[in-house]
């Protein structure tokens, strides 16, 4: 009770919501992959326009992008035997969740590791006056920092504040809701940081 006192002095109050995501999982695997001796095959269900599907390398280079041009289907060739030896991944980044398979390339072979393919759940915010309300879905209870910026803007610099910080750990479903005070006085920046990506929410 204390530190939620100390932070209202701050500007932000966060209060825990007793609420659960409703948990699923994907069963059926979301990439379906030919392979033969020049092309890997790629058929991809269930898209929409404006997926981003990329190829990285092992250190998060992206090699290849693409924007989905059509909801429904997506099916495309790739020559990956091309690609140096070494451990790649192929993500599709779609509204609130990146599905990702890794895949191995050596001496011309090209190997997709089934059993490693996973899906991130994005966090979820939604904006109701001055209350932010978040939620995140990890069947791996991975861990998630969420710091809050109040953000200011001018002609000649930026500034930020960092006004609330938490780091989650070994919980499935987040839910958190945020008061943010002086709303209509400043703009407010949400940077999640989890699984080694960083997603960011912008409050105008």
């Amino acid at each position: 009770m204390k530190n939620v006192l100390n932070n209202s002095k701050k500007g932000i109050l966060m209060v825990t919501m007793f609420a659960t995501l409703l948990s699923f999982a994907n069963e059926v695997s979301l990439f379906k992959i030919e392979n033969d001796a020049e092309k890997t095959s790629i058929t991809l269900n269930n898209v929409k326009q404006g997926n981003l599907l990329s190829i990285k390398d092992n250190n998060g280079v992206v090699l290849y992008k693409e924007l989905i041009q059509e909801s429904g289907t997506y099916t495309n060739g790739f020559d990956l035997t091309t690609l140096p030896n070494g451990g790649y991944i192929f993500e599709l980044d779609k509204d609130v969740e990146i599905q990702t398979i890794p895949f191995t390339v050596s001496v011309n072979t090209v190997t997709f590791n089934k059993e490693m393919e996973a899906t991130i759940f994005k966090p979820v915010t939604r904006v109701k006056g001055d209350v932010v309300y978040v939620s995140r879905l990890s069947l791996n209870k991975a861990p998630m920092e969420i710091a809050i910026y109040r953000t200011d803007t001018n002609n000649t610099f930026s500034n930020e504040e960092l006004i609330y910080s938490e780091t989650i750990e070994n919980t499935e479903n987040t839910s958190r809701i945020y008061k943010l005070t002086g709303r209509n006085h400043g703009n407010y920046k949400i940077v999640f940081t989890t699984e080694e990506r960083v997603f960011t929410t912008e409050i105008n």
